[in-house]
């Protein structure tokens, strides 16, 4: 049982990936990956899990599983515009919280999940997220990880795949350790939506920002939309974008047992 506000898991996925192809149904621990993710959003304590998905041989993975299918458009840019078009054909209510599980995190915590729903529930914002300090100059300096700064409430400033804060002060000594006293975070994909916005946030315009770093939060904050920032009380393994990450993924399934 959720030990937060109750809450919908929706699982975007699809069949096309440009590093690692057929992803949602590559084998992890002979199940098909979305397979795996869908039995973990089971055990979340979700009131409802959704997959939203444009292929059936995604929907057919997960067949016998206590969850409901909806067969979305093609044409989607993003998962949370996919996302958009589930919370409008299940008709939910403005103020129903929704999780975005991404097809590729079949070790999600459930921890994880409750902080960013918690978060936003005792928030007004309409979307939160999830953030964990940055442990390393290598991950601060990488543009593969994205970084998010903060105001004094918690909600988001900035995300950006540069890094942030520049401490300048710091940086001019040298660049191969942390700066000490300094908020630095790295941003953890994981979302949460009031349905309400969900619905109206695909409908927003790209923007200038969003497109420059590719990041799809920014589009919110450039339209003057707060978004809520938790931080992770729990580890949250990497998810699964290349050969290589699935390879680690049977490792870790086989240690976990």
């Amino acid at each position: 049982m959720s030990r937060t506000a109750p809450f919908i898991v929706v699982i975007p996925a699809r069949y096309g990936s440009t590093r690692l192809p057929g992803k949602p149904l590559r084998l992890l621990g002979g199940q098909p990956l979305i397979r795996r993710v869908a039995m973990r959003a089971l055990e979340l304590g979700a009131a409802e899990v959704v997959l939203a998905t444009d292929d059936a041989r995604i929907a057919a993975a997960v067949e016998g599983l206590d969850l409901r299918v909806v067969m979305t458009r093609r044409d989607h840019a993003s998962g949370s515009d996919r996302l958009a078009e589930c919370a409008q054909r299940c008709a939910w209510e403005d103020q129903r919280i929704v999780v975005n599980l991404q097809g590729d995190e079949p070790f999600v915590p459930a921890g994880a999940v409750h902080d960013v729903v918690a978060a936003l529930a005792a928030d007004t914002a309409p979307m939160a997220t999830l953030a964990a300090p940055l442990v390393s100059a290598t991950e601060w300096f990488d543009p593969g990880v994205v970084k998010v700064v903060c105001d004094t409430q918690g909600r988001a400033l900035y995300f950006s795949r540069a890094p942030l804060p520049w401490a300048r002060d710091a940086l001019a000594q040298g660049r191969g350790t942390l700066p000490a006293g300094v908020p630095l975070l790295r941003h953890i994909g994981l979302y949460a939506y009031r349905a309400g916005f969900l619905r109206r946030f695909a409908g927003l315009p790209s923007t200038p920002l969003e497109r420059a770093e590719a990041l799809e939060q920014l589009r919110a904050l450039e339209h003057g939309h707060a978004i809520r920032v938790a931080i992770a009380t729990s580890a949250f393994p990497p998810g699964i974008d290349t050969p290589e990450d699935l390879t680690r993924a049977e490792a870790f399934l086989a240690a976990a047992g």
